[in-house]
């Protein structure tokens, strides 16, 4: 069968059939990760670009329930005219990402610093597993807590586990109004104390990014709340630093990153997650090697832009215990680095996926 061949369900039923007739699988939704959709000879892409619409949606619950194939652009004006919003900032909105491939590669944005991730807003999913069961884990309100946790264990599974064909979220109110603070520091090291120091005080904080522009770390701070109010809350902010200036078009800046246009084309695109301690050894290696770098989430996580062969940040990663998932690049495997808990979802895999339909973990 020819790697280019795909089909497209437009139902749950129809996915079943497709997963039962097929015996090698990877499934696509908006193709903005191209890496961990690729197919190779033999393969069949499953599509989910006809498993669309939001199925459910009570404002006054703060949840909603859509299908997997979704784009996150309707699932946004959707919430946006309820006066709310997925608070998880998922990446490559605007560049077509859906609500299946969101949850399948784990990707939050730099919004998770205040709310936490993707996984913690992920109440209910529907999916169908290497035997063409449908399973439901979790349900579609924030109290439902019956069963196996079957939601987190889907987040990140990247295809592997099953086709996710419909999940349910909870969501918040979002802020009327934004700004942001941009303070560069004189060392690394004084940005990543200020980074632990804003992690514990009492400021509200939506975002807080390093950069390194050109060799100078810059931190990036965003506030949100009532626009009344924000000046005010800004002022206290850039007094306690002691320093930084307030960043024109704030907007932009953190669209810019959403859809990583900072990253040079052509370049891989991998996320690590990191702390504050390994943070020096892994900037000291990046800027070596020319790669550009994102850290966000407070220090939780970096996006890397990787300039050449992928060998070298796989062992570099590795040397430092670190994993890491690959977005786009040139690459047979979507990981590099250390694999912690490969065994344990080796075997998950075997019970959801034993005749190994979709690709290996």
């Amino acid at each position: 069968m020819s790697a280019t061949a795909t089909i497209a369900p437009e139902s749950i039923e129809a996915v079943q059939s497709a997963i039962c007739t097929h015996e090698q699988i990877v499934v696509r939704g908006g193709g903005t990760k191209p890496l961990l959709s690729a197919a190779s000879t033999g393969q069949t892409v499953l599509a989910t670009h006809r498993l669309t619409g939001i199925v459910e949606y009570a404002p006054g619950e703060f949840v909603f329930t859509a299908r997997a194939g979704t784009r996150l652009q309707e699932i946004a004006a959707a919430l946006a005219e309820h006066g709310q919003y997925l608070p998880f900032d998922p990446p490559l909105v605007a560049a077509g990402a859906t609500l299946g491939g969101t949850i399948a590669t784990g990707l939050s944005g730099s919004g998770r610093q205040r709310y936490g991730g993707v996984r913690d807003f992920l109440i209910g999913v529907r999916f169908v597993d290497g035997q063409g069961r449908l399973v439901r884990g979790g349900g579609k309100v924030v109290k439902n807590a019956a069963g196996f946790d079957l939601p987190k264990l889907l987040v990140g599974s990247i295809g592997r586990l099953g086709v996710i064909v419909e999940a349910s979220f909870k969501v918040f109110p979002q802020p009327p109004a934004y700004v942001t603070v941009r303070a560069p520091q004189p060392t690394l090291d004084d940005a990543l104390t200020a980074i632990a120091r804003l992690s514990s005080s009492a400021f509200d904080i939506e975002a807080l990014d390093l950069l390194i522009e050109d060799g100078t770390p810059v931190l990036y701070i965003r506030q949100g709340g009532l626009a009344t109010t924000l000046e005010a809350r800004q002022q206290n902010l850039l007094s306690w630093l002691g320093g930084g200036a307030p960043l024109p078009n704030e907007a932009a800046f953190w669209t810019d990153g959403s859809v990583f246009g900072w990253a040079p084309a052509g370049w891989a695109l991998v996320k690590t997650p990191v702390t504050l301690n390994t943070i020096p050894v892994l900037e000291q290696a990046l800027h070596a090697h020319g790669a550009q770098r994102r850290y966000f989430g407070g220090g939780a996580a970096a996006w890397i832009a990787w300039p050449g062969e992928l060998t070298a940040l796989d062992a570099l990663l590795t040397q430092l215990q670190l994993s890491g998932l690959i977005l786009r690049g040139e690459a047979t495997w979507p990981f590099v680095g250390a694999r912690t808990g490969a065994a344990l979802v080796a075997r998950i895999k075997h019970v959801l996926d034993p005749a190994n339909r979709f690709p290996t973990l």
